[in-house]
C-alpha cells in the first residue's frame, strides 16, 4: 500500500490539475513551471557540481559523490517527454543516485521537441556516450539510464549502439521508461484517476508527435517496445502498477527477454508516474533509488567473478621459429 506521503502527493497533483485542465498551458508555459519549482529541489550532501559544455556544444554536468568508483560512470538521460526538463529539474534527483550508487554521474541537456524533433535527442545521447569513450570510460564501466521518456531514450541509445556495431555499455537503467509513444485510450481508462487528469491537462498525449514530427510514432528508436532487441546489455526497469506506461513496459520487457535480454522488473504498487523526482519526501521513491544501486553492485560483482574468454588470436598457439 503506497505511503501517507505517496497520498499527500497525490492529492495536491489532483488539485493542480484542474486548474491546468482549463488554461490548456502552452510547452513553454509549462516549461518555466518546471523550472521555478526546480529553484525548491536541492543537491543531497557530499555530492560535488562541475558543469561544463560537452564537445563545446551541449550543456552537461559532471555530480560527483565523495569516495566516487575512480572508473566506472552512469550517463543519465532526464525525462519529461523530449519537451520539458532539463538539467535544473533533475539535480537533485540525479545527486541521490550518485550519493546511493557511488558513482560519478554525467547528465546532459539533450536538445528538445518540437524546436528540435528526432533524431536530436537520441544524436546527443550517442554524443555524449561516445565522448566517455574517448575521455577513457570502458564500455564495461559505464551504465546508462534515465526516467520517463529519458528512460526510454536511454532504451534507444543501447539500440542505436548495436545497430551501428558499436560497444555497449555494462547495463541499461530504464524508471518508468516511455516505450511506446502512442498512449492507447485503453490505458487511460484503466490507471488511477489522478494520472488521467495530469495527461489530459498538460496534453502529453500529444508530445509523442512533437518528438517524433514526421517519423512514424511505431519508429523502433522512437518507441523501444517496436524494435528488435536481441542483442542488449542486463537491463533494470522500474515501474508502477498505476501508470499509464505500466502495460507497455511489461509488454517491453517480456519481448526482451524473449530475445535473450537479462531483464529486471521491479513493480511499484500505486504510484504517480515520476515518483522518483520526490525522493526526499515519498520513501518509496528512496526505495527505489537503492535498488538501483543494489541492482548495479550485483551487477559488477557478477561481472567480476565471470571467467574471462579469451579472444580467438590469443588461444591461437604460438608459432615455433624455423631452425636455422
Amino acid at each position: 500500500m503506497p505511503s501517507f506521503q505517496h497520498l499527500l502527493l497525490k492529492q495536491f497533483l489532483v488539485a493542480a490539475a484542474v486548474p491546468l485542465a482549463r488554461r490548456k498551458p502552452s510547452v513553454g508555459a509549462i516549461r518555466l513551471a518546471m523550472e521555478a519549482g526546480a529553484l525548491f529541489q536541492f543537491m543531497p550532501w557530499k555530492v560535488n557540481l562541475e558543469s561544463f559544455r560537452l564537445d563545446n556544444r551541449l550543456e552537461a554536468e559532471w555530480l560527483r559523490p565523495r569516495e566516487a568508483h575512480p572508473t566506472r560512470v552512469l550517463l543519465y538521460l532526464h525525462g519529461g517527454g523530449y519537451v520539458i526538463g532539463s538539467l535544473n529539474t533533475h539535480r537533485s534527483l540525479v545527486g541521490s543516485l550518485a550519493q546511493r550508487t557511488g558513482l560519478n554521474v554525467l547528465t546532459i541537456n539533450y536538445r528538445k521537441a518540437p524546436d528540435h524533433p528526432f533524431p536530436a535527442a537520441l544524436d546527443d545521447a550517442r554524443r555524449a556516450y561516445r565522448w566517455l569513450l574517448r575521455h577513457g570510460h570502458q564500455p564495461h564501466d559505464i551504465v546508462v539510464g534515465g526516467d520517463s521518456a529519458g528512460g526510454g531514450l536511454a532504451l534507444a541509445l543501447l539500440l542505436a549502439l548495436r545497430d551501428a556495431g558499436e560497444p555497449l555499455p555494462a547495463a541499461g537503467i530504464a524508471l518508468s521508461p516511455w516505450t511506446d509513444l502512442n498512449l492507447p485510450t485503453s490505458a487511460l481508462r484503466r490507471v488511477a484517476r489522478e494520472e488521467g487528469l495530469l495527461l489530459e491537462a498538460l496534453q502529453m498525449r500529444t508530445w509523442g508527435g512533437l518528438y517524433a514530427h514526421k517519423t512514424p510514432l511505431s519508429h523502433p528508436l522512437l518507441s523501444p517496445a517496436r524494435a528488435e532487441l536481441h542483442g542488449l546489455p542486463p537491463l533494470l526497469v522500474q515501474i508502477s502498477t498505476a501508470e499509464v506506461l505500466y502495460d507497455d513496459v511489461l509488454r517491453f520487457a517480456d519481448k526482451a527477454r524473449t530475445a535473450g535480454v537479462p531483464v529486471t522488473v521491479q513493480a511499484f504498487e500505486g504510484l504517480v508516474h515520476w515518483w522518483h523526482l520526490f525522493w526526499r519526501v515519498v520513501p518509496e521513491a528512496r526505495q527505489a533509488l537503492d535498488q538501483v544501486a543494489t541492482f548495479l553492485t550485483e551487477l559488477w560483482a557478477t561481472q567480476l567473478t565471470r571467467p574471462v574468454a579469451l579472444a580467438p588470436a590469443e588461444r591461437r598457439p604460438v608459432a615455433r621459429r624455423r631452425a636455422a
